[in-house]
């Protein structure tokens, strides 16, 4: 079966890369409220359990076909691991830490780790000079935003996003196979979030034990419906849907929009503040991104 993807945008693939990126960013602040009342695993758990649920009521009530072979069940549980359980965790962990807008940031970086790993497995979209270069921009960016460590608990949880961000790589390369399995994105991204839960939950017992749910205060609560219903469930399904007409390189492009709005509402709602050198990171990222993306680079070629 053909696989083949587009190496450009166009308008609706990029409106849906705003989209996402606004729902990804508000993933940041809404985790930065509940850090403050649930260990890390109980979060991310109570994220693809409620996004599973949610997307399962829309496949029964539309009667989407679902998989039938298990060779797609179980790439969905790898899916599920790669794209979920191992970043989330991750991610919530470094949050515990660090402000949700410099974790945001951080985030920044997956396209390229993505440009690396796509180039390593995917025949079709190999890095040229210009990508190369844009990698190379982009660690310098940071390296920046790093600086010398002063602590290491802060230190280590720049690291614990900046191994989600390779994760997140790896599972876009993975996720390519599902245009091949003409699963419909709903399905996929449902699959995923199951995947994720069933993963999850012995784990999240055995090292957190039960949640005592009644003491979460509704803020948190409404923190982690948001989470789970608009950060993953209807993130997901944009996910895969520009996944299967973009590509991996294109998709991972989100993450550099991701901080917009993560530092917005970071600023407003949580009183976090910023260094200099972080937004000066970002710029040399940023630089280094549009190089990976090769279309404003181009126009000085011609």
């Amino acid at each position: 079966m053909n696989t083949s993807i587009k190496t450009s945008m166009g308008v609706s693939e990029w409106i849906m890369l705003i989209i996402l990126s606004i729902l990804w960013g508000g993933s940041f602040f809404f985790v930065g409220i509940a850090v403050s009342e649930l260990p890390p695993f109980t979060i991310v758990t109570i994220r693809v359990g409620l996004a599973a649920i949610a997307l399962w009521v829309v496949i029964f009530a539309f009667k989407m076909p679902l998989p039938t072979t298990v060779k797609a069940w179980n790439a969905l549980l790898v899916m599920g691991l790669l794209n979920n359980v191992i970043p989330f965790t991750l991610i919530v962990w470094g949050q515990i830490y660090i402000p949700s807008g410099l974790a945001s940031i951080l985030n920044a970086t997956t396209p390229l780790f993505g440009v690396i790993v796509a180039t390593l497995f995917l025949p079709d979209e190999k890095a040229n000079v210009l990508k190369i270069l844009g990698v190379i921009i982009g660690f310098f960016g940071v390296i920046l935003m790093f600086g010398l460590p002063d602590d290491n608990q802060n230190f280590l949880a720049q690291l614990a996003i900046l191994g989600a961000t390779l994760t997140y790589a790896f599972a876009g390369v993975f996720g390519r196979r599902f245009k091949a399995m003409a699963i419909n994105p709903i399905v996929t991204a449902a699959g995923q979030v199951t995947g994720a839960t069933l993963l999850l939950i012995p784990i999240t017992y055995v090292i957190e034990g039960v949640p005592l749910l009644p003491t979460i205060s509704n803020e948190t609560w409404l923190s982690l419906i948001a989470l789970a219903l608009l950060s993953t469930a209807v993130a997901y399904i944009l996910y895969f849907k520009i996944l299967e007409r973009a590509g991996a390189t294109n998709l991972l492009l989100v993450t550099l929009l991701v901080p917009v709005s993560a530092i917005l509402l970071g600023a407003l709602f949580l009183d976090e503040k910023l260094d200099t050198s972080h937004f000066i990171g970002m710029g040399f990222i940023a630089i280094g991104l549009s190089a990976i993306d090769g279309r404003f680079w181009k126009k000085f070629r011609k």
